[in-house]
Protein backbone atom coordinates (compact mmCIF):
# COMPACT_ATOMS: atom_id res chain seq x y z
CA UNK A 1 0.00 0.00 0.00
CA UNK A 2 1.44 3.48 -1.21
CA UNK A 3 1.87 5.88 1.96
CA UNK A 4 -0.85 8.25 0.27
CA UNK A 5 -3.78 5.25 -0.02
CA UNK A 6 -2.78 4.63 3.51
CA UNK A 7 -3.26 7.97 4.84
CA UNK A 8 -6.39 8.31 2.94
CA UNK A 9 -7.84 4.73 4.76
CA UNK A 10 -6.77 6.25 7.48
CA UNK A 11 -8.98 9.39 7.39
CA UNK A 12 -11.99 6.99 5.95
CA UNK A 13 -12.01 4.98 9.18
CA UNK A 14 -11.43 8.01 11.94
CA UNK A 15 -14.85 9.80 9.66
CA UNK A 16 -16.69 7.12 10.34
CA UNK A 17 -15.72 5.79 13.89
CA UNK A 18 -16.92 8.94 14.84
CA UNK A 19 -20.25 8.38 13.35
CA UNK A 20 -22.81 6.91 16.05
CA UNK A 21 -26.66 5.51 15.65
CA UNK A 22 -29.22 6.27 18.39
CA UNK A 23 -30.25 2.74 17.85
CA UNK A 24 -29.18 0.08 14.92
CA UNK A 25 -29.46 2.44 12.08
CA UNK A 26 -25.97 1.94 10.65
CA UNK A 27 -25.65 -0.43 7.84
CA UNK A 28 -22.52 -2.08 6.74
CA UNK A 29 -21.90 -3.49 3.37
CA UNK A 30 -18.62 -5.06 2.23
CA UNK A 31 -18.22 -6.85 -1.25
CA UNK A 32 -14.87 -9.16 -1.91
CA UNK A 33 -13.30 -8.73 -4.90
CA UNK A 34 -14.52 -10.66 -8.17
CA UNK A 35 -18.07 -10.96 -5.94
CA UNK A 36 -20.96 -10.52 -8.36
CA UNK A 37 -22.69 -6.59 -7.35
CA UNK A 38 -26.00 -7.49 -8.82
CA UNK A 39 -26.23 -10.67 -6.64
CA UNK A 40 -25.54 -8.07 -3.62
CA UNK A 41 -27.86 -5.50 -5.26
CA UNK A 42 -30.62 -8.55 -5.09
CA UNK A 43 -29.54 -9.75 -1.19
CA UNK A 44 -30.00 -5.93 0.08
CA UNK A 45 -33.50 -5.30 -1.67
CA UNK A 46 -34.42 -8.50 0.11
CA UNK A 47 -33.14 -7.22 3.20
CA UNK A 48 -35.77 -3.95 2.76
CA UNK A 49 -38.56 -6.33 2.83
CA UNK A 50 -37.19 -7.73 6.07
CA UNK A 51 -36.10 -4.12 7.74
CA UNK A 52 -40.04 -3.31 7.68
CA UNK A 53 -40.37 -5.88 10.64
CA UNK A 54 -38.55 -3.54 12.46
CA UNK A 55 -41.00 -2.29 15.45
CA UNK A 56 -39.26 1.43 15.67
CA UNK A 57 -40.65 3.72 13.21
CA UNK A 58 -37.75 5.50 13.40
CA UNK A 59 -34.92 2.60 13.17
CA UNK A 60 -37.43 1.21 10.40
CA UNK A 61 -37.16 4.17 8.37
CA UNK A 62 -33.39 5.09 9.03
CA UNK A 63 -32.62 1.50 7.71
CA UNK A 64 -34.65 1.48 5.18
CA UNK A 65 -33.65 4.69 3.35
CA UNK A 66 -30.00 3.99 3.97
CA UNK A 67 -30.30 0.50 1.90
CA UNK A 68 -32.42 2.54 -0.73
CA UNK A 69 -29.06 4.91 -0.61
CA UNK A 70 -26.61 1.72 -0.63
CA UNK A 71 -28.71 0.19 -3.98
CA UNK A 72 -28.88 3.46 -6.29
CA UNK A 73 -25.39 3.58 -5.42
CA UNK A 74 -24.40 -0.01 -6.36
CA UNK A 75 -26.70 -0.03 -9.40
CA UNK A 76 -24.75 3.36 -10.38
CA UNK A 77 -21.12 1.67 -10.16
CA UNK A 78 -22.42 -1.22 -11.93
CA UNK A 79 -19.62 -3.94 -11.25
CA UNK A 80 -17.53 -4.89 -8.43
CA UNK A 81 -14.26 -2.80 -8.21
CA UNK A 82 -11.11 -4.73 -8.32
CA UNK A 83 -10.16 -4.73 -4.83
CA UNK A 84 -14.37 -5.19 -3.50
CA UNK A 85 -16.00 -2.57 -2.00
CA UNK A 86 -17.03 -1.32 1.36
CA UNK A 87 -20.61 0.86 1.67
CA UNK A 88 -21.66 2.54 4.59
CA UNK A 89 -24.78 4.53 5.64
CA UNK A 90 -27.16 5.76 8.15
CA UNK A 91 -29.17 7.92 10.32
CA UNK A 92 -26.41 9.87 12.28
CA UNK A 93 -28.13 12.84 13.25
CA UNK A 94 -27.65 13.37 17.13
CA UNK A 95 -30.98 14.56 17.89
CA UNK A 96 -33.84 12.12 18.76
CA UNK A 97 -36.72 12.15 16.14
CA UNK A 98 -34.72 13.47 13.06
CA UNK A 99 -32.64 12.33 9.74
CA UNK A 100 -29.71 12.70 8.46
CA UNK A 101 -29.11 9.77 6.52
CA UNK A 102 -25.44 9.96 4.79
CA UNK A 103 -23.67 7.64 2.13
CA UNK A 104 -19.59 6.67 2.52
CA UNK A 105 -18.61 4.33 -0.41
CA UNK A 106 -14.86 2.81 -1.11
CA UNK A 107 -12.92 1.02 -2.80
CA UNK A 108 -10.25 -0.54 -0.38
CA UNK A 109 -6.45 -0.45 -1.36
CA UNK A 110 -5.93 -3.76 -1.20
CA UNK A 111 -8.20 -6.90 -2.21
CA UNK A 112 -11.27 -6.78 0.40
CA UNK A 113 -11.59 -10.72 1.14
CA UNK A 114 -15.17 -10.81 3.16
CA UNK A 115 -18.73 -10.71 2.58
CA UNK A 116 -21.15 -8.79 4.99
CA UNK A 117 -23.83 -7.27 5.59
CA UNK A 118 -24.70 -5.39 9.25
CA UNK A 119 -27.19 -3.04 10.67
CA UNK A 120 -25.70 -1.72 14.40
CA UNK A 121 -25.19 1.64 15.98
CA UNK A 122 -21.77 1.55 14.83
CA UNK A 123 -20.20 1.14 11.25
CA UNK A 124 -17.86 -2.23 11.15
CA UNK A 125 -14.67 -1.23 10.46
CA UNK A 126 -12.11 -3.82 11.54
CA UNK A 127 -11.69 -5.47 8.08
CA UNK A 128 -10.49 -2.07 7.31
CA UNK A 129 -8.33 -1.22 9.81
CA UNK A 130 -6.35 -5.19 9.32
CA UNK A 131 -5.16 -3.38 6.01
CA UNK A 132 -3.47 -0.25 7.43
CA UNK A 133 -1.37 -2.57 9.97
CA UNK A 134 2.21 -2.88 9.37
CA UNK A 135 2.64 -5.79 7.60
CA UNK A 136 6.55 -6.34 7.93
CA UNK A 137 7.23 -7.33 11.75
CA UNK A 138 10.72 -8.35 12.87
CA UNK A 139 12.81 -10.10 15.82
CA UNK A 140 14.92 -9.09 17.35
CA UNK A 141 18.00 -10.87 19.63
CA UNK A 142 21.11 -9.60 21.43
CA UNK A 143 22.87 -11.77 23.35
CA UNK A 144 26.26 -12.74 24.86
CA UNK A 145 26.29 -15.42 27.77
CA UNK A 146 25.24 -13.50 30.62
CA UNK A 147 22.39 -11.47 28.97
CA UNK A 148 19.67 -11.46 26.06
CA UNK A 149 17.42 -8.94 25.22
CA UNK A 150 14.32 -10.15 22.85
CA UNK A 151 12.59 -6.81 21.04
CA UNK A 152 10.70 -6.56 17.86
CA UNK A 153 10.46 -3.54 15.33
CA UNK A 154 7.18 -2.85 14.44
CA UNK A 155 6.78 -0.43 11.92
CA UNK A 156 9.19 2.54 12.93
CA UNK A 157 9.41 1.16 16.55
CA UNK A 158 11.74 -0.94 18.39
CA UNK A 159 10.07 -2.77 21.06
CA UNK A 160 11.92 -4.19 24.10
CA UNK A 161 9.84 -7.62 24.60
CA UNK A 162 11.48 -9.50 27.41
CA UNK A 163 15.25 -9.45 28.83
CA UNK A 164 16.88 -12.34 30.65
CA UNK A 165 20.00 -13.04 32.52
CA UNK A 166 22.27 -16.25 32.70
CA UNK A 167 23.79 -16.47 35.80
CA UNK A 168 27.40 -17.79 34.13
CA UNK A 169 29.77 -16.44 36.24
CA UNK A 170 32.71 -14.38 34.49
CA UNK A 171 36.18 -15.51 34.29
CA UNK A 172 37.08 -15.77 37.77
CA UNK A 173 36.63 -18.77 39.65
CA UNK A 174 35.54 -20.23 43.00
CA UNK A 175 38.79 -21.09 45.34
CA UNK A 176 39.66 -24.71 44.80
CA UNK A 177 37.76 -25.53 41.35
CA UNK A 178 39.58 -27.39 38.91
CA UNK A 179 39.91 -25.61 35.51
CA UNK A 180 37.59 -28.11 34.35
CA UNK A 181 35.30 -28.57 36.21
CA UNK A 182 34.59 -24.67 36.15
CA UNK A 183 34.59 -24.60 32.53
CA UNK A 184 31.81 -27.53 32.31
CA UNK A 185 29.96 -25.83 34.98
CA UNK A 186 30.01 -22.55 33.15
CA UNK A 187 29.43 -24.51 29.71
CA UNK A 188 26.00 -26.11 31.41
CA UNK A 189 24.89 -22.87 32.69
CA UNK A 190 25.47 -21.10 29.20
CA UNK A 191 23.46 -24.07 27.37
CA UNK A 192 20.51 -23.81 29.97
CA UNK A 193 20.52 -20.11 29.38
CA UNK A 194 20.48 -20.44 25.84
CA UNK A 195 17.73 -22.80 25.99
CA UNK A 196 15.58 -20.61 27.60
CA UNK A 197 16.01 -18.07 25.63
CA UNK A 198 14.84 -20.17 22.64
CA UNK A 199 12.14 -21.14 24.90
CA UNK A 200 11.17 -17.21 25.37
CA UNK A 201 11.32 -16.49 21.71
CA UNK A 202 9.08 -19.33 20.44
CA UNK A 203 6.38 -17.35 23.14
CA UNK A 204 6.81 -14.38 21.73
CA UNK A 205 7.59 -15.00 17.77
CA UNK A 206 5.69 -18.55 17.01
CA UNK A 207 2.65 -17.38 16.91
CA UNK A 208 2.81 -14.14 15.23
CA UNK A 209 1.57 -14.03 11.44
CA UNK A 210 3.28 -11.12 10.59
CA UNK A 211 6.94 -11.71 11.20
CA UNK A 212 8.82 -11.28 8.08
CA UNK A 213 12.09 -12.37 9.88
CA UNK A 214 14.71 -12.88 12.73
CA UNK A 215 17.43 -10.69 13.28
CA UNK A 216 20.34 -11.92 15.80
CA UNK A 217 23.42 -10.28 17.08
CA UNK A 218 26.11 -10.51 19.90
CA UNK A 219 29.84 -10.87 20.10
CA UNK A 220 32.06 -13.68 18.09
CA UNK A 221 31.25 -16.83 19.23
CA UNK A 222 28.00 -16.42 21.62
CA UNK A 223 25.67 -15.39 18.54
CA UNK A 224 26.64 -18.61 16.77
CA UNK A 225 26.58 -20.88 19.36
CA UNK A 226 23.37 -19.68 20.50
CA UNK A 227 21.88 -20.70 16.92
CA UNK A 228 23.76 -23.89 17.20
CA UNK A 229 22.81 -25.07 20.45
CA UNK A 230 20.19 -22.91 21.83
CA UNK A 231 17.66 -25.87 20.07
CA UNK A 232 15.56 -22.12 18.78
CA UNK A 233 12.35 -24.28 16.73
CA UNK A 234 12.91 -25.09 13.22
CA UNK A 235 10.06 -22.35 12.49
CA UNK A 236 12.13 -19.76 14.10
CA UNK A 237 15.60 -20.76 13.24
CA UNK A 238 14.49 -20.79 9.16
CA UNK A 239 13.33 -17.20 9.68
CA UNK A 240 16.96 -16.10 10.81
CA UNK A 241 17.65 -13.87 7.70
CA UNK A 242 20.63 -11.79 9.67
CA UNK A 243 23.33 -12.72 12.24
CA UNK A 244 25.84 -9.13 13.28
CA UNK A 245 28.28 -8.15 15.73
CA UNK A 246 26.65 -6.68 18.39
CA UNK A 247 28.72 -5.32 21.08
CA UNK A 248 25.58 -4.71 23.41
CA UNK A 249 23.11 -7.04 24.53
CA UNK A 250 20.90 -4.30 25.89
CA UNK A 251 18.18 -1.73 24.69
CA UNK A 252 20.79 0.40 22.81
CA UNK A 253 22.06 -3.48 21.24
CA UNK A 254 18.36 -3.69 19.81
CA UNK A 255 19.06 -0.37 17.68
CA UNK A 256 22.26 -1.23 16.64
CA UNK A 257 21.09 -4.71 15.36
CA UNK A 258 18.27 -2.67 12.97
CA UNK A 259 21.58 -0.37 11.93
CA UNK A 260 23.63 -3.51 11.17
CA UNK A 261 20.55 -4.62 9.34
CA UNK A 262 19.64 -2.33 7.04
CA UNK A 263 20.30 -4.43 3.73
CA UNK A 264 18.64 -7.54 5.18
CA UNK A 265 15.31 -5.27 5.89
CA UNK A 266 15.93 -2.64 2.84
CA UNK A 267 12.57 -1.87 2.81
CA UNK A 268 11.60 -2.16 6.13
CA UNK A 269 9.52 0.92 6.60
CA UNK A 270 12.10 2.39 9.56
CA UNK A 271 15.07 2.16 7.23
CA UNK A 272 13.24 3.37 3.92
CA UNK A 273 12.02 6.81 6.23
CA UNK A 274 15.82 7.58 7.48
CA UNK A 275 17.04 6.80 4.00
CA UNK A 276 14.28 9.70 2.55
CA UNK A 277 15.73 12.23 5.57
CA UNK A 278 18.90 11.52 5.41
CA UNK A 279 18.90 12.11 1.79
CA UNK A 280 17.00 15.33 2.21
CA UNK A 281 19.95 16.85 4.54
CA UNK A 282 22.42 15.74 2.46
CA UNK A 283 20.91 17.57 -0.70
CA UNK A 284 20.68 20.94 1.97
CA UNK A 285 24.72 20.39 2.50
CA UNK A 286 25.78 19.91 -0.83
CA UNK A 287 23.37 21.67 -2.96
CA UNK A 288 21.50 24.15 -1.15
CA UNK A 289 19.63 25.31 -3.86
CA UNK A 290 17.72 21.84 -5.22
CA UNK A 291 16.05 21.37 -1.36
CA UNK A 292 14.15 24.01 0.83
CA UNK A 293 11.20 23.76 3.59
CA UNK A 294 9.12 25.93 5.34
CA UNK A 295 5.43 26.09 4.44
CA UNK A 296 6.27 29.57 2.50
CA UNK A 297 9.08 27.86 0.52
CA UNK A 298 7.16 24.68 -0.23
CA UNK A 299 3.81 27.03 -1.31
CA UNK A 300 6.45 28.74 -3.90
CA UNK A 301 8.33 25.51 -5.00
CA UNK A 302 4.38 24.16 -5.93
CA UNK A 303 3.54 26.87 -7.83
CA UNK A 304 6.39 26.70 -10.12
CA UNK A 305 6.09 23.19 -10.17
CA UNK A 306 9.91 22.47 -8.98
CA UNK A 307 9.08 20.26 -5.84
CA UNK A 308 10.78 16.34 -6.95
CA UNK A 309 10.02 15.01 -3.88
CA UNK A 310 7.86 15.98 -0.66
CA UNK A 311 8.53 15.15 2.39
CA UNK A 312 6.02 16.00 5.06
CA UNK A 313 6.09 15.15 9.06
CA UNK A 314 2.93 13.06 10.31
CA UNK A 315 2.67 15.68 13.06
CA UNK A 316 1.31 17.88 11.07
CA UNK A 317 -2.20 18.71 11.50
CA UNK A 318 -4.01 16.04 9.25
CA UNK A 319 -5.67 18.82 7.13
CA UNK A 320 -2.91 20.54 6.70
CA UNK A 321 -1.18 17.02 5.56
CA UNK A 322 -3.63 16.54 3.04
CA UNK A 323 -3.73 19.65 1.44
CA UNK A 324 0.20 19.44 1.03
CA UNK A 325 -0.41 15.79 -0.11
CA UNK A 326 -2.90 16.94 -2.49
CA UNK A 327 -0.69 19.64 -4.11
CA UNK A 328 2.44 17.66 -5.25
CA UNK A 329 0.07 14.65 -6.38
CA UNK A 330 -1.00 17.53 -8.90
CA UNK A 331 2.22 18.32 -10.17
CA UNK A 332 3.53 14.89 -10.29
CA UNK A 333 5.96 15.04 -7.10
CA UNK A 334 6.39 11.90 -5.04
CA UNK A 335 5.15 12.32 -1.52
CA UNK A 336 6.98 10.81 1.27
CA UNK A 337 5.53 10.71 4.60
CA UNK A 338 8.35 11.30 7.80
CA UNK A 339 6.94 9.94 11.10
CA UNK A 340 8.17 11.79 14.61
CA UNK A 341 8.77 8.64 16.38
CA UNK A 342 12.43 8.58 15.06
CA UNK A 343 15.55 10.85 16.04
CA UNK A 344 15.66 11.41 12.10
CA UNK A 345 12.24 12.04 12.27
CA UNK A 346 12.08 14.57 15.37
CA UNK A 347 15.02 16.12 13.60
CA UNK A 348 13.15 16.83 10.51
CA UNK A 349 10.49 18.10 12.03
CA UNK A 350 12.45 20.43 14.76
CA UNK A 351 14.24 22.05 11.61
CA UNK A 352 11.73 22.10 8.73
CA UNK A 353 8.58 22.38 10.87
CA UNK A 354 7.16 19.28 9.14
CA UNK A 355 7.25 20.34 4.85
CA UNK A 356 10.54 19.71 3.25
CA UNK A 357 11.30 19.18 0.00
CA UNK A 358 13.85 17.74 -3.12
CA UNK A 359 13.55 19.85 -6.19
CA UNK A 360 13.38 19.44 -9.62
CA UNK A 361 15.71 22.46 -10.41
CA UNK A 362 16.11 25.57 -8.35
CA UNK A 363 14.26 28.38 -7.55
CA UNK A 364 16.13 31.22 -8.56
Amino acid sequence: MEDKEKLKLEEFIEELESKRGRHTQLVTVMIPAGFNLSQVVRQLEAEKSTAANIKSKATRSAVIDSLERIIRELKNIGRTPPNGLVAFSGNISEKEGTQDIRLWTMEPPKPLKIRMYRCDQTFVLDPLKEMIQIEELYGLLVIDRKEATIGLLEGREIKVMSKLTSGVPGKIRAGGQSSQRFHRITENLAKDFFRRVAEEMKKIFFDMPRLKGILVGGPIPTKEEFLEEGNLVTKLKEKVIGVKDIGYVDEHGLNLLVEASQEDIEEQELIKEKREVERFFEVIGKEREKAIYGEEQINLGMERGAIDTLLISTKLPKSKIAEFEKKAINIGSKVVFISNETDEGKQFYNITKGLGAILRFGLK
